[in-house]
């Protein structure tokens, strides 16, 4: 495992964890919030091993995470932008040949649902850990009570002093995110003090960036000062998937309930998706060769 500062053709830098050798077909894993590029760890390994690919495996911290580019503007964290910093990337390490998968969760997978609907022609197949994608995340935040309570969260954290409070108490209300958010029942055996560590270094180094993401994006509940959602209307052609995609869902997930897997065949003709029954949002913490068992099978397929 190697971390490498990557500058990109527009001039923001993406730090990246890699394994692997340069010039195999190229996997590039995305992370979400209020993650970093260190939670793929197990995956870099297990498929740059040759006896399960031997691919070029990828982790960048996304744009506003530690040792990457942050932009003080919150609007420099549109889609259009993380997109075009995952182009560039991929550009920058696989110039003649598409991603042979693009693996992404939550804000990660946001980020890839876009670029697998605007870039097709630059990845093989898409896999995706519970992400919703735009068009069932947009009908429920505009239809169901019970998404715009599950992510009710997402108006704390564009708050202007929500950087503010997510720090005090050694970032209690951050371990919440996980504990609240993972299995019903507990425990949460993968949140070592060793893990602990890791996340205490990426939110040290500033959590304004991550927030961008939040404040940038009008997808949460409407409230009365705030019609978010409700205020938006897409076209069909911005959210069909022409890529083979895989879409593993933890069905304990307390902020995205399951009903946002309704109706995913029909943005995404070649659909492949496992319901996790015992996976939570963590699903890649929490069971990680369950991940890795589901990734196999998909990239051996077609």
């Amino acid at each position: 495992m190697k971390k490498q500062s990557v500058t990109l053709a527009h001039g923001m830098t993406l730090e990246c964890r890699m394994a692997g050798v340069e010039g195999r077909p190229l996997m590039l894993f995305l992370h979400g919030f209020p993650e970093a590029a260190f939670v793929w760890d197990e995956m870099l390994a297990h498929f740059s091993a040759p006896e399960h690919g031997g691919y070029w495996c990828v982790a960048p911290n996304l744009r506003g995470y530690a040792g990457s580019s942050s932009p003080t503007d919150a609007s420099l964290y549109r889609a259009k932008y993380l997109v075009q910093d995952l182009v560039a990337l991929k550009q920058a390490l696989s110039p003649d040949a598409p991603l042979a998968c693009l693996v992404a969760h939550d804000w990660g997978g946001a980020v890839a649902w876009n670029m697998a609907n605007q870039h097709p022609q630059l990845m093989q197949k898409l896999a995706i850990i519970n992400s919703p994608h735009t068009g069932t995340f947009l009908r429920e935040l505009q239809a169901s009570t019970e998404q715009q309570a599950a992510s009710a969260y997402m108006n704390f954290l564009i708050r202007p002093d929500a950087e503010v409070l997510l720090a005090q108490d050694d970032y209690r209300r951050l371990w919440a995110f996980f504990t609240n958010m993972g299995a019903a029942d507990g425990p949460y055996a993968w949140l070592t003090e060793e893990v602990k560590a890791q996340y205490r270094e990426v939110w040290s180094q500033g959590l304004t960036g991550a927030l961008n993401y939040y404040r940038a994006s009008p997808l949460r509940p409407p409230r009365a000062e705030d019609a978010a959602a409700a205020a938006i209307t897409l076209p069909a052609s911005m959210l069909q998937i022409l890529v083979p995609t895989l879409v593993l869902w933890g069905m304990q997930d307390i902020a995205l309930p399951p009903g946002l897997i309704d109706g995913l065949e029909d943005y995404i003709p070649d659909l492949t998706l496992e319901r996790i029954a015992d996976g939570s949002h963590w699903l890649v913490h929490e069971q990680p060769d369950l991940v890795a068992q589901h990734l196999s099978a998909f990239l051996k397929t077609g």
